[in-house]
């Protein structure tokens, strides 16, 4: 059963974190507003779409985002506080144990991952729908990325590929596509181009050759234009970067296993499913190191933990930073980059709570 001191401690924490987190969404929201406003007069967007489409959709994105960085630095700053005016030396004195006191920060840490995991899997692929979407609409964000050098398989034992795509007129050059029945070769078409029809949800390919294969006979067949209802959708074609933001997590595994099955698998899309997953766990080792660190009375007092406490957070950051690079590079797993840093930090939070004072 909690107990008051345990209800003073969780107050605290989170009191400092929303506080912590509120003003940074404020000035967030200030210099994303400064930087866009030439977008929103331009696109002539209504003050209520921006108001309610796009900054209410917002904040759940940058608050989840930055939840990890303030859970530590809220814990740093109020538990410096009592360490300063000897609360923590009070606590322990009176045959209160150092594990003991950690069970308030634990309670709390339960709260704030716990809603940070509701945020990443769910509600923020909700909401972020919505944001894109206006995105789309005000600042042409509609077509995504160009790609190029295309493969995908589109059936069993059916590759195809494509030079390069526009999405703004569903137009691609260089068109190719192979049919294999056991890994053997059956049949290869080449074309110019394609360009889907969406009326009747078929592909005309232009300037076309076929040839079939059956052992050692083969034909060819050549043609001007044909029609063909190719397993494929134009929407997978230029994705935006941030499509996954708009998928919940079992969305999300459906949709690698069917980009997997079609042989056009992204290791972001691994990133971001293992991210979903690994940040709550975060809360907990970022609040066991930030108590570890504070509770301690030093010289330089707050000022001495803070600088401290924020210097290890953004090495934190750093390191996930550089672990996702590796992991695009393709030197490490999706998963071991995701979840490196925490097992890393982990192990300072075991060293760090051992060392701190009993």
């Amino acid at each position: 059963m909690l107990k008051r001191l345990d209800i003073y401690i969780i107050r605290k924490f989170l009191g400092t974190f929303f506080l912590a987190i509120g003003l940074i969404i404020l000035v967030a929201v200030v210099f994303d507003f400064s930087e866009k406003v030439d977008d929103f007069i331009g696109h002539k967007a209504p003050f209520r779409d921006i108001v309610v489409q796009y900054y209410l959709n917002f904040i759940p994105f940058f608050s989840n985002l930055f939840s990890y960085l303030f859970v530590f630095i809220s814990v740093i700053f109020f538990t410096s506080k009592m360490s300063v005016y000897s609360e923590i030396t009070a606590i322990l004195s009176t045959g209160v144990s150092y594990r003991r006191l950690m069970l308030p920060y634990m309670v709390s840490a339960v709260f704030i991952a716990a809603l940070s995991f509701a945020l990443s899997n769910y509600i923020i692929p909700y909401s972020s729908v919505s944001r894109l979407e206006f995105e789309a609409k005000y600042f042409d964000k509609r077509y995504g990325t160009p790609e190029r050098d295309i493969h995908k398989q589109i059936d069993d034992g059916v590759f195809i590929y494509v030079e390069n795509f526009s999405r703004r007129n569903n137009w691609g050059g260089k068109f190719s596509m192979e049919k294999f029945d056991k890994g053997i070769l059956k049949s290869k078409l080449m074309a110019e181009s394609i360009r889907y029809d969406s009326i009747n949800k078929t592909w005309k390919i232009k300037d076309y050759w076929i040839r079939n294969i059956d052992g050692v006979k083969e034909t060819t067949i050549s043609g001007a234009s044909i029609d063909s209802a190719l397993n494929l959708s134009p929407d997978e074609f230029n994705r935006n970067a941030n499509l996954v933001e708009s998928m919940t997590t079992p969305q999300l595994k459906k949709f690698i296993k069917r980009e997997l099955s079609r042989g056009h698998g992204d290791v972001l899309y691994d990133i971001e499913l293992h991210r979903r997953y690994a940040g709550p766990f975060a809360v907990f080792i970022l609040t066991i190191i930030g108590v570890s660190l504070s509770s301690r009375k030093v010289r330089g007092g707050i000022g001495m933990h803070i600088g401290f406490g924020i210097a290890l957070s953004f090495s934190y950051i750093l390191f996930m930073q550089i672990s996702k690079e590796f992991a695009r590079a393709g030197e490490l797993a999706p998963w071991m980059a995701v979840w490196l840093p925490n097992f890393v930090y982990a192990a300072i939070a075991v060293v760090l709570y051992r060392m701190a004072p009993k």
